[in-house]
């Protein structure tokens, strides 16, 4: 799956964007029609959980979107991943339903 990975007032290293791609990969486990994704990293200023991630998955006629704040990246990307596997199976749900 082709990921765009946008970090803001950062740099992010190798091996987060390459931990990313990894769980964004396996959400092609549960749904292949995936199209790209579109990955945001926010750095906020104020609390502990102060790194935000968004993730925009583009699948055929619609946009899955997961938006988390934790105490690092990689913990917010878990999360967002999670969120839109259980999204990718609700849109599934609703092809099936359709046909």
């Amino acid at each position: 799956m082709k990921v765009q990975v946008q970090s803001i007032h950062f740099d992010a290293d190798v091996k987060l964007i390459d931990f990313i791609q990894k769980k964004l990969d396996k959400l092609e486990t549960f749904y292949d029609r995936t199209v790209d994704a579109e990955v945001i990293l926010k750095l906020n200023n104020e609390g502990i959980e102060n790194k935000t991630v968004e993730i925009k998955l583009n699948v055929p006629g619609d946009q899955l979107f997961a938006e988390k704040a934790d105490s690092s990246f990689e913990a917010a990307t878990d999360s967002c991943t999670e969120a839109l596997r259980r999204q990718i199976k609700r849109h599934k749900e609703k092809l099936t339903a359709h046909h």
